[in-house]
């Protein structure tokens, strides 16, 4: 058995990917990765470790007649080394627009659509597919930039349902090297070379400069702390299970609430796993079409209304309100509600989370404040003005969650261009705001209450924007009713 052999056999039993004897299918594209997998896998079934029960094949219909040299070259060597061979054509542009999702993601959809069918027909406990440690630690560095947490940048695990990955503690360059020792060929996926992709950007000029500027094992390190995010995060998974039996309750409608001493009481890293794991749950899928996610944002505004006394979170597809000591997820979109009512003169004090994205319906004022991330490219052609219907703000500068209230005494903030700090009473003047107005005009602030916007009068100084390339919050004001 060949060292590489060997590798794949120890990666296989560390993780009990597979009991002796089993059998395994093996997806195969016809790259190098999967051709070697394909042959390494044939040298544990003549050990007597597995049984291969076949090689899979999915045509994406995407490459034309790359593509179809790609499905001859699998069925030749799969014929040519006698195993079982599968294959089917899908339509993933077609999919991709149906579903409303990236080809890249329906792509991934129909092979393991693919494969589960396959595996079924060939009586395979598990699909084989080759991702390496090089893919481990592209992905790593991808979530890394993307702005993942523990759970994401765990990276590809070795085991996922019936999918096993037996290469992925073996480098790329090593399969390379063990087919060319064998004399065998592969296909090239000319995509793979697309530097508009962003792995490949990755894996072709960032991975590299890493590796030549500041450590030539960056690919090991990577995948490295790729392992120890899992280790963390499998721990931190089931300590947050554990949490979650002790406050998260469901009614005898079927709503689920939080308890929300023992959320706020709870360590961070647990109570953040909990929030995220019922918010998940209660969005409803469409169809096919995408979901909306929940943000890190959407996990920061529920923690806040923890803590809180009253009010709401607007999410995606629910609403988060504050009732006494519980938080209740309520089922709607899009994701607008009233905001909660707090007491004082004709119901104008107020005070609500506002998501981004998201917007709150504030009754009291008549008026919809909306919020949302605009990429670099829109926002730079703009010029933000300090007053109006929409404004433009520093994402950096700012500390989430936002949120809209009425006034308070003591409020001060420094308005766009002013020379310094004033209360807010004697802009309210200056301004000719009449008195019987001024509870009700909305006040964005951040998670450090500061104001950010008098909705409609002024945005703060603190928060103007410099430099757009560094993310430009977009508030918006809309009246009730019809479009202000």
């Amino acid at each position: 058995m060949t060292p590489l052999a060997t590798r794949a056999l120890e990666t296989m039993r560390r993780h009990s990917l597979l009991g002796d004897g089993g059998r395994v299918l093996v997806g195969l594209s016809g790259g190098a990765d999967s051709v070697a997998l394909l042959f390494l896998m044939r040298e544990l079934e003549a050990r007597g470790v597995l049984h291969v029960a076949g090689a899979a094949h999915l045509h994406h219909g995407l490459r034309g007649a790359e593509a179809d040299a790609d499905a001859v070259f699998c069925a030749a060597l799969a014929a040519r080394i006698g195993v079982p061979f599968v294959t089917e054509r899908a339509d993933v542009a077609v999919l991709a627009r149906a579903q409303k999702r990236s080809v890249e993601d329906a792509a991934r959809r129909a092979r393991a659509a693919f494969f589960d069918r396959a595996a079924t027909s060939l009586d395979a406990a598990r699909v084989a597919v080759a991702h390496t440690k090089d893919d481990q630690a592209e992905t790593f560095l991808l979530r890394l930039l993307r702005g993942a947490g523990t759970r994401g940048l765990g990276g590809i695990r070795p085991r996922a349902g019936q999918m096993i990955r037996p290469l992925i503690d073996i480098e790329r360059a090593a399969l390379r090297a063990y087919l060319t020792a064998r004399g065998e060929a592969w296909r090239e996926d000319a995509t793979n070379r697309d530097l508009v992709i962003p792995r490949n950007r990755v894996r072709h000029e960032l991975i590299p400069y890493l590796g030549s500027h500041f450590s030539p094992g960056v690919t090991a390190v990577l995948a490295r702390e790729a392992a120890l995010a899992q280790q963390d995060e499998d721990f931190l998974h089931d300590q947050a299970i554990e949490l979650a039996r002790r406050i998260v309750l469901t009614d005898e409608r079927g709503t689920t609430q939080l308890d929300a001493a023992g959320l706020a009481g709870a360590p961070r890293a647990l109570s953040s796993r909990v929030v995220q794991r019922v918010l998940e749950q209660g969005i409803e899928p469409s169809g096919h079409v995408t979901t909306p996610s929940i943000s890190y944002d959407h996990i920061e505004q529920v923690l806040a209304l923890a803590g809180a006394a009253a009010g709401a979170v607007s999410l995606p597809g629910q609403t988060a309100v504050r009732i006494g000591g519980r938080i209740e997820l309520r089922k709607g979109g899009p994701a607008r509600r009233s905001a909660k009512r707090m007491g004082g003169p004709a119901g104008t004090v107020f005070a609500v989370s506002l998501s981004i994205p998201g917007e709150v319906e504030l009754a009291a004022s008549r008026l919809a404040v909306a919020a949302e991330r605009l990429d670099a490219d829109l926002a730079r052609p703009r010029k933000w003005e300090a007053r109006g219907a929409e404004v433009g703000v520093a994402a950096g500068l700012l500390e989430l969650p936002l949120a809209v209230r009425s006034r308070r005494p003591g409020d001060r903030f420094q308005p766009l261009g002013a020379p310094g700090p004033r209360k807010l009473q004697d802009f309210f003047v200056d301004r000719k705001v009449a008195r019987e107005e001024r509870d009700r005009v909305p006040l964005v602030v951040d998670g450090r209450d500061r104001i950010v916007w008098v909705v409609g009068q002024s945005v703060a100084e603190d928060f103007r924007v410099t430099d757009p390339s560094r993310g430009v919050i977009l508030l918006k004001v809309r009246y009730l009713g019809g479009v202000g």
